[in-house]
């Protein structure tokens, strides 16, 4: 399953390698922007923007409101895992016992 992660473009790190930081949920990091950027829509441009991060490139570009909708999808379905795993732990714990 390929998942993207939300994040906000923050500044230009290097225009020649197409790299930009991102700030996803509050942790900053460099990722490739060569799939969002061409001559219509320069490097430049992106800076404030939400993108979808997958694998250390920005893979498409989305709206503040389809990053704030997907992130809490992604909380909701963090949490449901998290208390899925208390639950199985609970279990093993139980026939151990």
């Amino acid at each position: 399953m390929c998942l993207g992660i939300p994040g906000r473009i923050t500044r230009i790190v290097n225009t020649q390698e197409k790299r930009a930081e991102v700030d996803i949920n509050g942790v900053r990091r460099e990722v490739n922007v060569a799939c969002i950027v061409d001559k219509d829509h320069p490097m430049e441009q992106c800076v404030d923007e939400w993108v979808l991060v997958h694998v250390g490139f920005a893979m498409s570009r989305i709206s503040e409101e389809e990053a704030r909708l997907t992130l809490e999808v992604l909380t909701e379905l963090g949490e449901a895992q998290l208390e899925m795993d208390r639950i199985r732990e609970s279990r093993l714990a139980e026939s151990a016992g």
